[in-house]
């Protein structure tokens, strides 16, 4: 009864203290890292971000259980991370307050509804087939859990709907957005032009042009999906996890990639592009 009666009091006590400036105090703070939390997940550096933060967990379960020596040098590291932090994500800092400056008070509260896979698998395997049978070369990036605003920014937004004419439109050769990489997120196409990082890889096969190797670089750097239409020779194929596979068609296309943004599981499987329909070439 003791313990129930002074829990009663320190809660009293606290209410008692508890003004509405320190809710609205509260609300802001978690307003402001929450939308941190949606710029750091635009962005490869959001893996960074996490790691960062049990940096800082380690840094406060030392203190507490008085691990001296760990604690120091934790802290001592923190001090001089802050430095190389801002160094590091110094082009997501810079973009980051760009687009608090662009962003409407009315955008504030809203998100993007995410679009079908289904019909985006439909939509990319159509535009694909077209495009190989016309030997029109193409590279299509569809974004997955880690996000890829950095290569995003280098290219021409569009945000718009996944279609088959307008993926056509895009790499029909000599128009200005044809050269460069389309990226999907969502369901929707947000860029087209996009520069793509090479794989620094040696070893590929002489017959793997630029856009192959920039499709394995692509999937090297993240948990991306990378469609490639062969303007040489018209072959399908998909890059993902450092691996590339070949030869699909339509059909096994769309399996494949509804296999891959059905986000069952974090990493598509090694070998599942080479089981519905493709021919693996490279296995990093």
């Amino acid at each position: 009864m003791a313990i129930f009666n002074s829990i009663k009091e320190a809660a009293t006590n606290f209410f008692a203290l508890f003004r509405v400036a320190d809710v609205i105090d509260i609300l802001i703070i978690a307003f402001v890292f929450y939308k941190l939390a949606q710029i750091s997940r635009e962005t490869r550096a959001n893996p960074i971000v996490k790691a960062i933060l049990l940096f800082i967990a380690a840094t406060w379960v030392s203190e507490w259980l008085s691990l001296n020596t760990v604690n120091y040098i934790l802290r001592n590291v923190m001090q001089i991370g802050m430095f190389a932090i801002l160094i590091i994500f110094q082009p997501e800092l810079r973009s980051a307050l760009e687009k608090v400056g662009r962003t409407r008070f009315s955008n504030l509260f809203t998100h993007d509804e995410e679009g079908s896979s289904e019909n985006v698998a439909e939509e990319i395997a159509s535009a694909c087939a077209q495009m190989s049978a016309q030997r029109i070369g193409a590279l299509i990036v569809l974004e997955r859990y880690t996000k890829i605003g950095d290569i995003i920014r280098t290219g021409c937004t569009i945000n718009g709907d996944v279609s088959r004419d307008i993926l056509i439109n895009i790499f029909i050769p000599n128009t200005p957005l044809h050269d460069g990489a389309v990226i999907i997120r969502e369901g929707k196409i947000l860029a087209a032009r996009c520069i793509l990082p090479l794989t620094r890889n040696e070893s590929l096969s002489s017959e793997l042009g630029t856009r192959h190797r920039a499709a394995i670089g692509m999937s090297e750097s993240s948990d991306a999906i990378v469609v490639v239409v062969s303007e040489e020779t018209g072959k399908i194929s998909i890059a993902a996890d450092g691996s590339i596979s070949r030869n699909y068609t339509e059909d096994t296309l769309k399996k494949a990639l509804n296999k891959a943004l059905s986000f069952t599981d974090k990493k598509p499987s090694e070998n599942v592009f080479a089981k519905i329909g493709g021919r693996k070439v490279w296995k990093k």
